[in-house]
């Protein structure tokens, strides 16, 4: 929150609007502009769509949405975010951070023995990657079956229903690319 007031200040100054104006342009008093701008006070969401509005931007910006990739490009391994898992012990986590300019997005699948991927991965344009990493896998497009095991790779058309399967009887972790960001 301490870059927000900073982020209002300078979008605001670059198109040139007084603290006062903005203020009365979304129905709040200059002081409490001040305030946000010099973190004594954080606005309300409702305030802050307001402002940005105002200020013809987006929440998003206002809050650094964009700036997690660009000014921190690395993920530890144990610092993964878990996008969602299965019922079958699937778990699917995110291995950047969020961006809205990115073009593809990575992820690592870890699959519990004989699990599948089902309820994680469905049908989206856009193209996708697999690594495995470790472990056995069948994958199932289209009534076609391919395997992989350890250090092979597998890219195509993401548009149709797959299932990934580990085959085998203990943890596999597969990387994931994908052109079409599930987030």
């Amino acid at each position: 929150m301490l870059r927000l007031g900073n982020r209002i200040r300078n979008r605001r100054e670059s198109l040139h609007i007084q603290v006062n104006e903005l203020a009365s342009s979304i129905g709040v008093t200059p002081s409490l502009i001040s305030q946000i701008e010099r973190t004594k006070a954080y606005p309300s969401i409702i305030t802050l769509k307001k402002i940005a509005d105002a200020l013809q931007t987006t929440v998003g910006s206002l809050i650094g949405e964009n700036e997690t990739y660009s000014s921190s490009p690395m993920v530890k391994f144990d610092e993964k975010k878990i996008v969602q898992s299965n019922d079958q012990g699937t778990t699917l986590y995110l291995l950047s951070n969020h961006d809205q300019q990115k073009l593809m997005e990575p992820y690592l699948l870890a699959f519990m023995p004989e699990s599948t991927s089902e309820h994680l991965i469905n049908p989206m344009p856009g193209q996708s990657f697999y690594y495995a990493l470790s472990g056995s896998f069948k994958i199932e497009i289209n009534s076609q079956i391919f395997h992989l095991i350890e250090g092979d790779s597998f890219y195509f058309n993401s548009g149709h229903k797959q299932t990934i399967y580990n085959i085998g009887k203990t943890e596999a972790m597969l990387i994931w690319i994908s052109t079409n960001p599930i987030l």
